[in-house]
């Protein structure tokens, strides 16, 4: 009787292992390529030709011609105020002011792709001078990928058992999940990012009155710190890759495990540090409806 129980337990703790095992392979297996794409973008994001198309121009359909209407549209608006002014003596803006406020703002709505491409590119170019440091240095790819595989690799014996009622399996489940969840995060970002671009002429628009020029300083903020987050995880895999593991060595094992965490809550750290916002799913709804509260 002891013996059977003893069969049932290994039965179901083998059959545990094993689905979980092939559980975490093929979450690893599936975002190895997907992770490195979401996180590093890079000015190949306007070879989307809906966003041109979405946007539109001067002359054609598009968001650029209805915020180049609402231009129209304050602009008759502050010149009818400022009539009635003689009459009221209310306070005005200056008319030389409202010019060159207008002048700018007028440039920069029909150029808005134009100018979020060239920051776009500005974070690329700074994200890929770090990850060229890091290859020339250690004679790796420095990305996502690179960093699981040589996760997977160091901590974890090769061709070994899957246990997660060990020590090793819980932080194999720790990674997997974490990695799951940074396909979910940089995905939700990816999407914002787009959103943002299209945002842009609007954000040029606020610009126009005191009033509504707090609209254009959030949108920079949050499309900036949108942005600022793969610098920031390409500095964390840097460090990550100058540190040696050993397998066999439970500090090493913490260490990785810790790595693996910072790369998780960069999001959260570029969030706190630049006041933008988050794109995990917790904290994101919230954030977002905070930053855009006048």
């Amino acid at each position: 009787m002891e013996n059977t129980q003893i069969n049932i337990v290994e039965v179901i703790t083998q059959t545990i292992n094993n689905l979980l095992s092939n559980l975490f392979s093929s979450i690893d297996n599936s975002l190895y390529s997907v992770l490195d794409d979401l996180l590093f973008i890079n000015p190949n994001l306007f070879t989307d030709s809906s966003l041109e198309k979405i946007l539109g121009s001067f002359n054609s359909n598009g968001l650029i011609l209805i915020c180049n209407s609402l231009l129209i549209g304050l602009t008759l608006y502050y010149a009818c105020f400022l009539m009635l002014s003689k009459f009221t003596l209310s306070q005005i803006q200056n008319p030389s002011q409202f010019v060159f406020k207008l002048f700018f703002c007028a440039l920069a709505i029909n150029s808005s792709l134009f100018i979020v491409e060239h920051f776009l590119t500005l974070f690329s170019n700074i994200t890929y001078a770090i990850r060229e440091v890091g290859e020339t240095i250690f004679n790796e790819n420095i990305c996502l990928s690179t960093f699981i595989e040589k996760f997977n690799s160091s901590v974890y014996i090769n061709n070994s058992q899957l246990n997660v009622f060990s020590l090793d399996g819980l932080m194999k489940g720790f990674v997997s999940v974490g990695l799951l969840n940074l396909a979910i995060s940089y995905s939700i970002r990816y999407v914002l990012i787009k959103v943002f671009i299209v945002f842009s002429p609007f954000a040029f628009v606020s610009l126009i009155t005191n009033n509504t020029s707090w609209i254009f300083k959030s949108w920079f903020k949050l499309f900036i710190s949108l942005l600022s987050l793969q610098i920031l995880v390409s500095l964390i895999l840097l460090i990550c890759f100058s540190i040696e593991f050993n397998s066999s060595d439970i500090f090493s094992k913490f260490v990785y495990l810790g790595s693996v965490y910072a790369v998780i809550k960069a999001n959260t750290f570029v969030r706190d540090f630049m006041g933008g916002l988050s794109t995990d799913v917790n904290t994101g709804i919230s954030a977002f409806k905070s930053l855009f509260l006048k």
